[in-house]
């Protein structure tokens, strides 16, 4: 069966409610474990149905976000989420106190224990009114970013479609779409800032009506910090200030000759080459025909999956109107179907989603033997690790992309890569004083970014871009308004898929692959430092962890000569 006849029917919540609740009674009632064990399959079953019926509305939805029907359904299921929560509360309750919650070890892994636990801190139904209305200000924030229509050079474009433009050998090419952007945003800028600063608000009012002090406790909660906190946080933050930072301005610098500019302004740092950054060669078709050779040469079981989601239609790649904007990677379970979406336009980052969003794709396929639809992924941060790491799995082939410009693509893949990691800890940062300063106004909010910009991101001149200069860079950044303190999760993964670039790439490690399964397979049956240890990788909260992997790509970077990045 392909995607497009997965069908989608707008469930009777009422039936559902009823359900649900019967088999948590149930749990509640039971007398021995078997009785725990059969309420417990059936509620997961009612699970897998709420997220199926759920992620198609919400990928069709993606794919067109013009279109009547799907967006009357993802309104429906706004409302819907928090009202299921409530279910899922009781359900993580009755589990909690079950006097057998010790005998269901094989069918509930250890995390799920402390994400329940987890659940039940950060829900109350007195809160439902709050979680809907956050819930609609951020379809409201998706909407409005899908409803860019840009006029360049005769063409209409959207965020995405800008990207090639931003990346021209022309500098007066390229900051004018860096203007044209900037224009959108300072457009819409009175909106935006009322998005946030309402999402703020009511995500204050959730944790003061939750009990607590402010919303970042809420906010770790929620993303299922199970095994560190902002203490091991901070120290990783100061980690990157120290080792990281130093290397990227090196690296900026070295660009900024290359390019023979005075200065490296904005709008110049999206251009690493004169010649042109390296592109991909081919059409989308042909692109997505490339990575089905290179997951059957990596091995049998990349294979096997790349073939599944091709033969199903589970990928959506092309950039298009009313599309919304950005990549990710969904499962519907009763499908047994992950779902890749992205906005190709022209550029590296085409390659880039095809290994990165595959690498969460093959990690939730290889992981679809577990039972419990809350550990079928792990969290966060680990799930990231899956996915960053087949980027790096993927070099041998990029050839098959890149023809003569693979080195430079190589190099300007592992530069991105640390040059990311300052970024990503400043939008972590950011977001801290903004929960404990709820009561910032939208200009303290972008003033506050200018500050923490100039401390992570130090090569940053936003010199003639009205909404960076104004502090608004964080616009663009979805992660932001719909799922807060995600971003610094991306950095920790990168940290630990630097670490298999090392292995796989540096030092030949004949192992890496083995322990790279090893943690796809495991799935969220391990806390975030679990599947480190289990990975054979070093935990990015240690001191001192960064320095010997940065030293290695500093080391390689170094090696590459300017003569070699010519093509």
């Amino acid at each position: 069966m392909k995607f497009e006849d997965y069908q989608y029917e707008r469930p009777n919540l009422e039936s559902l409610k009823k359900q649900f609740l019967g088999f948590v009674t149930r749990i509640e009632s039971a007398t021995n474990a078997n009785e725990v064990e059969i309420a417990v399959k059936g509620i997961q079953a009612l699970q897998n149905e709420i997220i199926t019926l759920s992620q198609l509305v919400s990928i069709r939805h993606s794919i067109d976000t013009r279109d009547t029907f799907y967006d009357e359904e993802q309104t429906f299921w706004n409302e819907a989420g928090p009202v299921i929560n409530e279910w899922e509360t009781a359900y993580y309750k009755a589990i909690l106190q079950s006097s057998f919650r010790n005998e269901l070890d094989d069918l509930l892994p250890e995390p799920f224990f402390k994400m329940a636990e987890n659940g039940l801190r950060v829900f109350d139904a007195k809160i439902i009114p709050l979680l809907q209305m956050e819930n609609k200000l951020i379809s409201e924030y998706d909407k409005l970013i899908a409803s860019a229509e840009i006029e360049y050079n005769g063409k209409t474009y959207n965020l995405s479609g800008m990207a090639p433009f931003k990346q021209s050998t022309n500098r007066q090419e390229r900051k004018a779409a860096f203007a044209k952007v900037s224009e959108f945003f300072e457009a819409n800028q009175a909106e935006i800032d009322r998005i946030y600063d309402e999402l703020v608000k009511t995500r204050h009012q959730i944790a003061i009506e939750l009990g607590f002090k402010d919303f970042v406790e809420v906010g770790y909660l929620r993303m299922n910090r199970l095994d560190y906190d902002r203490n091991d946080v901070e120290v990783y933050r100061q980690e990157v200030l120290k080792h990281v930072v130093p290397l990227v301005e090196k690296l900026y610098n070295r660009q900024k000759n290359r390019l023979a500019l005075d200065s490296l302004k904005v709008y110049d740092l999206d251009l690493e080459f004169e010649s042109g950054n390296a592109t991909p060669k081919g059409t989308p078709e042909e692109i997505v025909e490339n990575g089905v050779k290179m997951y059957h040469e990596l091995s049998t079981e990349t294979g096997e999956f790349i073939d599944f989601m091709v033969e199903r239609n589970l990928l959506d790649l092309v950039t298009k109107p009313g599309k919304q904007g950005g990549g990710y990677c969904t499962f519907i379970p009763n499908f047994d179907s992950p779902f890749i979406f992205s906005n190709f336009n022209g550029t590296s980052g085409d390659i880039d989603v095809l290994t990165h969003e595959a690498g969460h794709a093959f990690q939730v396929y290889q992981s679809r033997w577990i039972q419990t639809p809350e550990t079928v992924w792990p969290t966060y941060e680990s799930c990231e690790i899956h996915s960053m790491s087949m980027e790096f799995f993927a070099y041998p082939w990029m050839e098959l992309f890149f023809k003569e410009q693979t080195l430079k693509y190589k190099f300007s893949h592992l530069f991105g890569t640390v040059a990311f990691l300052p970024y990503g800890v400043l939008v972590d940062h950011f977001q801290h004083e903004v929960y404990q300063n709820p009561e910032m106004t939208p200009e303290e909010r972008r003033d506050t970014w200018r500050r923490l910009e100039a401390q992570y991101n130090p090569w940053k001149d936003n010199e003639g871009i009205g909404y960076l200069e104004n502090g608004a860079r964080w616009f663009q950044q979805s992660h932001i308004f719909g799922s807060p303190f995600y971003y610094i999760d991306y950095t920790l993964a990168q940290v630990c898929a630097l670490q298999f670039w090392q292995r796989s790439q540096v030092d030949n490690d004949p192992n890496a692959w083995q322990d790279y399964l090893t943690i796809c397979h495991i799935g969220g049956t391990q806390s975030f430092k679990q599947i480190v240890a289990s990975a054979n990788l070093k935990s990015p909260f240690e001191p001192g962890s960064l320095s010997g992997v940065v030293a290695k790509v500093d080391a390689y970077l170094d090696s590459i000569s300017e003569e070699d990045l010519k093509a």
